[in-house]
């Protein structure tokens, strides 16, 4: 974690707002993949993460874009409201889970709301790179649409499509069509409410394999139960016990053991650990499907076991 200064605000619209960030030191910031997000640790101490949505060559600043989401408990709320030019904040540098497919003969990304924020750093790279794309934006109205203006005078607006006011199903059948008759080697990525990327898998996974279709969360929803109690191992032997209703993070934290945590949602994928025995009880929204069925990773801030015990190793 390092502190950055904001520079710049912007009010993409009434509840979004786009905060330019630099180096405190005056130094250039590391280079990312699209679809990297950073962690910010807001006014409140708060941390959570957010998609880098600026253009990734541009080591100068990282852009990013804050909801402010009500209720909140108070990560974005705090700084929606609370930040402004000259405030500083502390990041971390950014972390990938969420990258372009490099073998994709096209890509087709699909945003509603707020998803809108990794896309737009993949429509970046893939037009500088030249490759085949089209991107799909979905909102409730233009005037809640952030970067309208932006995707509308961008290098590569004739990419874009707007589906704004459609209503959800109106929406869904424009999407279905799009999305009909799409290359057996096209990639699909898709970021917004859980809902709608249910919805925009199904659709695309009567064209490509589930495997070349691709998601991002921001909200976990709400806490699935608590589940059985176990034991963790670690691999230098120590054996804790995880009861019914804490995670192994927090078992962990509690016994001297540091693990690097920051959404504790099973969204940034900060807490994952190799597994060395034992089955996962995956429960996280960070890993793939493949990552899941090999069962070698768990999020240990959300996911438990389905195995007595678990023997974990700490990266």
């Amino acid at each position: 974690m390092f502190p950055v200064t904001v520079t710049d605000t912007v009010d993409e619209t009434d509840t979004i707002k786009v905060l330019r960030l630099v180096r405190s030191d005056g130094a250039a910031l590391a280079l990312y993949e699209a679809g990297a997000h950073i962690d910010v640790t807001g006014p409140t101490g708060i941390t959570r993460p957010y998609s880098l949505c600026g253009p990734p060559e541009d080591t100068g600043a990282y852009t990013i874009a804050v909801k402010r989401e009500a209720p909140s408990r108070g990560g974005s709320q705090a700084l929606y409201d609370k930040t402004g030019p000259g405030t500083e904040l502390t990041i971390g540098t950014p972390r990938q889970l969420f990258g372009l497919a490099r073998d994709a003969v096209e890509h087709h990304l699909v945003a509603a709301g707020i998803g809108i924020t990794p896309l737009l750093a993949m429509a970046y790279e893939l037009h500088s790179s030249s490759e085949e794309f089209r991107l799909h934006y979905v909102t409730r109205s233009r005037a809640e649409a952030a970067f309208d203006g932006l995707l509308r005078q961008s290098g590569f607006a004739g990419r874009v499509v707007f589906h704004c006011g459609l209503g959800r199903e109106a929406a869904a059948e424009a999407l279905a069509a799009e999305l009909a008759c799409l290359p057996a080697a096209a990639h699909v990525y898709t970021c917004g409410p859980r809902s709608f990327m249910d919805r925009v898998t199904a659709l695309a996974a009567r064209s490509v394999p589930e495997e070349q279709i691709h998601s991002e969360l921001f909200q976990a929803g709400e806490p699935s139960d608590a589940g059985e109690a176990f034991e963790v191992e670690l691999d230098t032997g120590e054996v804790y016990a995880v009861p019914s209703g804490k995670s192994i993070a927090q078992v962990l934290e509690e016994n001297g053991v540091p693990v690097e945590t920051s959404c504790r949602e099973g969204i940034c994928g900060t807490c994952v650990l190799r597994v060395v025995e034992g089955e996962p009880d995956h429960r996280d929204h960070c890993l793939s499907a493949k990552e899941k069925a090999a069962g070698d990773q768990i999020a240990a801030c959300v996911s438990r076991a389905k195995s007595p015990r678990l023997v974990v190793e700490l990266w």
